[in-house]
């Protein structure tokens, strides 16, 4: 991926004015949330939320209609997370850029929104703070992800070469971090049946024999530990 990885800590560019402020519609699941992030944004001077919506069918047809800059939009509103959702967006409406608003730290589903289509990722605890300046940063064109999830994210795409998919560096991450194969099913909504078949297939990968050899992998590769 070409484009830099900004972190919150890098300053926002803003709105030269020239165009009028960023043209944002707001998909957010709860409505508590919803306003107050809308406070927020309103509060920002080259922000204009055009629309602030909690009906998924609705924010994608308000973007198709209004084309706005950028679309933030909840994963947990977008069918639970799914990456389809932000790619189908993207085909309705190629200039607007997607911000993803999630409360889930986690490298994978980063890696699964950017991939999608998405060029922010934002922790909603933080979107305060983050939300703001990832929408300058998509007006731009210029990826940004939250500071939580960037180191993991880094690292995720690191050990791609290494010959693991995403799910399998995740489950790689959480087995050694010490979670059980059936806590790990229950992270990643999948079968415990699934998980165990992924972990011998990650051990075969790797070389390993045992989670020593495993978390010593994880801890070179900066999945742990940083």
């Amino acid at each position: 991926m070409s484009a830099r990885l900004y972190l919150a800590s890098d300053s926002a560019p803003r709105s030269d004015g020239a165009s009028g402020p960023i043209s944002v519609v707001l998909a957010v699941e709860h409505d508590a949330l919803r306003r107050s992030l809308r406070r927020l944004l309103d509060d920002d001077g080259g922000i204009e939320v055009i629309a602030d919506l909690c009906d998924l069918a609705a924010a994608v047809e308000s973007v198709a209609a209004g084309s706005p800059r950028v679309l933030v939009i909840d994963l947990g509103l977008a069918d639970k997370g799914d990456p389809h959702t932000i790619r189908a967006v993207r085909a309705r409406a190629s200039d607007t850029e997607v911000v993803a608003l999630t409360m889930h730290e986690s490298p994978l589903t980063a890696q699964q929104a950017i991939d999608a289509g998405a060029i922010g990722f934002v922790l909603k605890d933080r979107a305060d703070s983050e939300l703001p300046v990832a929408i300058h940063r998509a007006a731009c064109g210029e990826e940004f992800v939250s500071p939580r999830v960037a180191g993991g994210l880094e690292a995720l795409r690191r050990v791609l070469s290494d010959g693991l998919s995403p799910r399998e560096t995740e489950v790689v991450r959480l087995i050694a971090l010490g979670h059980t194969s059936a806590e790990i099913a229950a992270m990643l909504s999948l079968s415990r049946r699934t998980v165990e078949t992924q972990r011998a297939r990650i051990y075969d990968k790797l070389g390993l024999t045992n989670r020593a050899g495993l978390v010593e992998f994880a801890l070179r590769r900066h999945l742990i530990g940083c």
